[in-house]
């Protein structure tokens, strides 16, 4: 039975080998990279979840799952929201928490990384989310507010 990370590749992979003028408007792009930030996220968040059911069932992985799995996710819910924002304080207050949240999950993801989990296994991911707090980095950057160094 496929999960449901490895159906979402699937399917993008499957988008991409359709010839279509309006893939592009998709998010999506060759080489499956994904380039629609929302979509990304979606995919990181569930990424990080397959992660946390593959750490260790002890006690000293507990919070770290916990931590894991609430952080990436919140990353692309706010996303989100930013989108639904009235206001650009509020939209500059939702981009710079998801922010937060995708910093919050480098750092989970660096302290597993070769302690239970081997490097090259999530190395990819944690570029992903240095990419990720980069371009929300700029997000916010080009929105007027002041922000410190990813």
């Amino acid at each position: 039975m496929k999960t449901e990370l490895e159906t979402s590749k699937n399917t993008i992979q499957d988008m991409q080998k359709i010839e279509n003028p309006d893939r592009r408007k998709m998010g999506i792009q060759e080489g499956n990279k994904v380039y629609d930030l929302r979509e990304r996220l979606l995919i990181f968040s569930k990424r990080i979840l397959k992660i946390c059911r593959m750490l260790p069932k002890i006690p000293e992985c507990e919070g770290i799952r916990k931590q894991l799995a609430d952080a990436a996710p919140s990353a692309g819910a706010n996303f989100e929201e930013a989108d639904g924002a009235l206001t650009k304080k509020d939209f500059v207050n939702k981009v710079g928490i998801s922010r937060k949240e995708a910093k919050e999950t480098r750092y989970w993801l660096r302290v597993i990384s070769g302690t239970y989990i081997d490097e090259k296994d999530i190395s990819a991911d944690i570029r992903e989310s240095e990419e990720i707090i980069n371009i929300l980095s700029a997000i916010l950057r080009k929105s007027g507010a002041k922000t410190r160094k990813p």
